[in-house]
């Protein structure tokens, strides 16, 4: 898989939760836990399952930072 971007982290999803139309797929990158909205036929499509290894890929134009 040849991709533009460069921010590839691997891990492995924990979890896949099915909402009407989209799934929040959650992605355990060395402790830390991204998580993903992406459309039901998408997990489908990828035949994601809880366990196995996956790539949260990202591409932002934005990086929003605060603070308390």
């Amino acid at each position: 898989m040849k991709i533009s971007a460069r921010n590839v982290l691997e891990g492995k999803i924990v979890d896949i939760v099915k909402g009407a139309t989209t799934a929040h797929v959650r992605i355990d990158v060395g402790g830390n836990v991204i998580t993903s909205s992406i459309t039901n036929e998408a997990v489908d499509d990828l035949q994601l399952e809880v366990g196995q290894t996956a790539y949260a890929i990202i591409k932002a134009s934005d990086v929003i930072v605060g603070t308390d």
